[in-house]
């Protein structure tokens, strides 16, 4: 399938997601504006990225479109948008324009984007709340300062005007946390190539590989697959460089000896697969390596079988901690009873991260993990990451740690909740430590 045929939503789904919202909505007006283009420099353009929250709303990845729904007794949403214009697709590609964004969207409107200046006033003036971003600048933020402006001077004897700004966040965070089957199945795609290009970049790692070319080798992979291409920037490091959480310099050559941390995952339909899995460069980990890398590889299994409705994300990365409690006390670095360990927080400085975050539409999904002070509540339909890991940074490993310094490994799987657990879809990419021994190309 060609990757951009995949950029769509039905529009059933559209229209019951756009109900969500304006169940929510009440009074107010929600503004989505399209993401601006970006510039390398001067009039060099950067590859188009769409703004996930228009898209969630309206199928849209044009830049230069505008969202509004109006909430009230008749709920509309009104789209600006840019008109066709022959000399500007000769360079940069087709529009949809005004009728085939009608189409795409379902819009009850569609108006050229510019007359968003003189109609979006309008739009705002009798909702009681706004919800946008601020930061969107132009004309749009103009609109929504004036209209806040009038309801102050206003609002006081008439009682109407918006008298807040709301992220949309607030709507929409929670309804994109639980994914539809269309979404499963697009997730479920990215979740397959990405494993389809860590199998590649294994064939290519050796000592004294360069880190670029194993880079090289993934996102091709991805590509040839079907994937738009790395959904974020691919992490390949070697030797020390699996100590650095958010290595993506990727440009020097894999140690003798060393690992290779690749945490990487492919973008297709907008939508993202994030894998994370540690390589021995020689194809078989030393005494030591795999010493560690099997206490990791058992958190990330404990993790999963935490997994269920009603439990909690908490409980996910409470599960994977204690098995690398224990596993570092079992190697000796650190000492004592594990619950001691765990309320001092003695792992910290190999362990410094969460165990999860959502995934789908962003590769760091948004939803919030706490609500009023407890952990967030797992549903069906909820998609995350489940990534245990322990560093050994070499300024940390004196002594008795000495023997494990250099040393970082972190094993990544995604998983949906389902009604009686976990699928956990990138299991086709082995995590035993054998098996992953096996898919190095030597």
């Amino acid at each position: 399938m060609c990757p951009m045929t995949a950029v769509s939503a039905p529009s059933g789904e559209l229209v019951r997601r756009r109900a969500s919202v304006f169940d929510a909505l009440g009074d107010g007006v929600m503004v989505l504006p399209a993401a601006p283009i970006q510039h390398a420099s001067r009039d060099t353009e950067r590859p188009y990225v769409p703004d996930r929250e228009l898209f969630y709303l309206t199928g849209l990845v044009e830049p230069g479109c505008v969202a509004v729904l109006v909430g009230g007794s008749k709920p509309r949403m009104e789209v600006f948008a840019r008109s066709r214009d022959p000399e500007a697709e000769l360079w940069s590609g087709p529009r949809l324009g005004l009728e085939g964004v009608q189409r795409k969207s379902g819009a009850d409107e569609v108006y050229p984007i510019q007359e968003v200046s003189t109609r979006l006033p309008a739009l705002l003036g009798d909702a009681d709340k706004i919800h946008v971003r601020l930061g969107c600048g132009g004309v749009i933020e103009h609109a929504i300062m004036g209209a806040l402006e009038t309801a102050r001077a206003r609002g006081a004897r008439q009682g109407t005007g918006p008298r807040g700004v709301i992220d949309p966040g607030e709507i929409l965070d929670d309804l994109r946390l639980v994914k539809s089957e269309h979404e499963l199945s697009l997730i479920r795609e990215a979740c397959r190539i990405t494993m389809e290009g860590h199998r590649a970049a294994a064939q290519v790692i050796a000592q004294g590989v360069g880190e670029w070319a194993i880079e090289a080798e993934l996102e091709r992979a991805f590509r040839a697959a079907g994937a738009t291409g790395p959904g974020f920037e691919s992490i390949v490091g070697g030797g020390e460089n699996t100590c650095v959480l958010h290595y993506v310099s990727n440009d020097v050559s894999v140690p003798e000896g060393a690992l290779v941390l690749i945490d990487a995952g492919a973008e297709f339909g907008l939508y993202h697969g994030d894998v994370t899995r540690t390589y021995p460069a020689s194809g078989r980990f030393t005494e030591e390596q795999r010493a560690v890398y099997e206490v990791v590889d058992r958190a990330r299994e404990a993790g999963i079988a935490a997994v269920r409705p009603a439990a909690t994300i908490g409980d996910v990365h409470d599960a994977s901690t204690r098995v690398l409690v224990e596993g570092l006390i079992d190697l000796g670095v650190l000492s004592g009873a594990v619950d001691e360990a765990l309320e001092e927080g003695a792992h910290r400085d190999f362990f410094p991260h969460r165990t999860s975050h959502w995934l789908g539409l962003d590769v760091h999904d948004p939803g919030d993990y706490a609500r009023l002070g407890a952990s967030r509540v797992l549903e069906p339909g909820m998609v995350f990451t489940i990534e245990p890991g322990l560093y050994f940074r070499p300024a940390l490993c004196d002594g008795r740690v000495a023997r494990w310094a250099g040393i970082g490994i972190r094993v990544e799987d995604d998983v949906v909740v389902t009604a009686d657990g976990a699928e956990v879809l990138t299991a086709d990419l082995p995590t035993a430590a054998a098996e992953v021994e096996g898919l190095v190309g030597w």
